[in-house]
């Protein structure tokens, strides 16, 4: 089996690594390919997105990378497009000045009524969304995550479907929700009709576990099954 990560942050974005010791890193782990995906919203940007003038820096060191390390390591150069209309919608015609390999697709955040919030974001902040900008309604939080994800993938046009249940990361401790509830099922599985028209991958993602969030990863075992019934193929990223 070949290792391949394909969801990979750096310092371009909220990395704590540079690109280069993230290939490093990789190198030295046996891997075989090693896919760049920094965080952008071009030509806007926020707090973790590539800044509207580094999206060239970034593309181009990548590039260098890949001729530096071409004969220990496949280097491909991607983005994480933040779902975030009317602003961001992750299409590949936004980035193809720079010569992507690939598009990931991901929802970050809820727009609520001129409001918005992150779902993965600290306990703190994830409380704050439920509480303050949905007035505690947990349900309708939840569903307005998972309509955004059909949403994405009906205007989006990416490859690769980022954490599909992202939302999940702080419930665990917070305890918003439950997983189990017939309401929470319906929406998994609208969603997954909903990705299997879209020609994309979706992602296992390890994220949550590596931060410590959650000894999981996204998706959930039960979405995992609805993914695969449905004949989406899976991508497993770090």
């Amino acid at each position: 089996m070949e290792k391949i990560n394909l969801h990979t942050h750096t310092t371009y974005c909220d990395g704590k690594n540079t690109a280069e010791e993230m290939v490093l890193s990789a190198i030295g782990k046996g891997f075989t390919t090693l896919g760049f995906s920094s965080h952008t919203m071009y030509p806007f940007a926020g707090d973790c997105h590539i800044a509207y003038k580094e999206h060239q820096k970034y593309a181009d060191e990548i590039k260098a990378l890949s001729e530096k390390y071409r004969d220990k390591i496949q280097i491909l150069l991607g983005f994480e497009v933040e779902y975030f209309p009317p602003m961001s919608i992750p299409r590949k015609s936004t980035y193809e000045e720079f010569k992507p390999d690939y598009i990931i697709g991901a929802v970050h955040y809820n727009i609520h009524k001129d409001q918005q919030g992150p779902v993965d974001g600290s306990e703190s902040e994830v409380r704050a969304l439920v509480e303050d900008i949905y007035n505690k309604d947990a349900r309708a939080c939840v569903c307005d995550y998972f309509e955004a994800q059909r949403q994405m993938l009906k205007k989006g046009n990416f490859d690769i479907w980022a954490h599909p249940d992202l939302i999940r990361k702080r419930n665990g401790k917070l305890k918003l929700f439950d997983e189990n509830e017939d309401w929470y099922k319906k929406e998994l599985a609208e969603t997954v009709k909903v990705a299997a028209k879209a020609n994309i991958i979706a992602e296992i993602n390890t994220g949550a576990i590596a931060r410590g969030a959650m000894d999981d990863v996204y998706p959930s075992a039960y979405f995992l099954r609805l993914i695969y019934e449905a004949g989406i193929p899976i991508c497993v990223n770090s």
